[in-house]
């Protein structure tokens, strides 16, 4: 799941990213509003942690703006200012929660965690992946294969996320460490194939029902063999 944080000071935006990525989520940040406005035009996400107060437009107006764009996901307010008129404002503005700075990092990650849960129906497919018989709730961080569960890694979850989401679609190394790694893909590296291994060896533990393919000269596919049922 992807998150956007919008935080002009430097060691919280830092602090909060590192802490929410190793949790794993997918986090993405910035300290000004504008550059919000332009990253919500280009990438779709998941929940929002928003400061109010911004150096260029106030947390309250680009929460207003979000809303009447359209943006029906959770977003989470932070501000240093306490008083329940303020919370009311924040709130009034299309926040869904208000935490006060300072606070402890458990805390925030139990209100994200909560407001993931709390999304509407509709938004269901972005919690609760499914394919073949493999199944991965993405709030409670929990996978299991033919009702059988499976303990992944942080990064071995957020890899056979990738996979789901992308079943059936042949992926370069390129695309893999872009989208689960946020990194510039190194020829002379194999940490892909290193994972892609690990996770094989968890996943794909019954020879006739093997899920990750090696396709020769492109990468990976995630697909379910021919001739095997769930």
């Amino acid at each position: 799941m992807r998150l956007l944080i919008v935080e002009d000071q430097v060691k919280m935006a830092e602090f909060l990213k590192k802490g929410l990525a190793d949790a794993g989520y997918k986090v993405d940040s910035t300290g000004t509003a504008s550059e919000a406005q332009s990253l919500c035009g280009s990438q779709s996400y998941d929940l929002i942690l928003l400061d109010i107060g911004l150096p260029d437009i106030s947390g309250l107006e680009i929460a207003k703006e979000l809303r009447q764009n359209g943006f029906t996901k959770p977003i989470l307010m932070l501000t240093a200012y306490s008083s329940v008129s303020d919370k009311v404002s924040g709130l009034d503005a299309g926040a869904d929660d208000y935490i006060t700075k300072p606070f402890a990092f458990d805390e925030l990650l139990a209100r994200v965690r909560a407001l993931l849960r709390r999304q509407s129906p509709g938004a269901s497919n972005n919690t609760l992946l499914k394919y073949f018989d493999i199944e991965m709730d993405l709030i409670l961080r929990k996978v299991k294969r033919s009702g059988e569960p499976i303990i992944l890694t942080t990064k071995e979850f957020g890899l056979l996320e990738y996979f789901i989401r992308n079943a059936e679609k042949p992926l370069t190394r390129s695309q893999i460490a872009q989208n689960v790694w946020d990194l510039q893909f190194d020829s002379d590296s194999n940490v892909i194939d290193v994972y892609i291994n690990f996770l094989r060896k968890k996943i794909d533990v019954t020879p006739h029902k093997k899920l990750i393919q090696t396709v020769v000269g492109v990468g990976y596919i995630f697909k379910a063999p021919l001739e095997a049922s769930p």
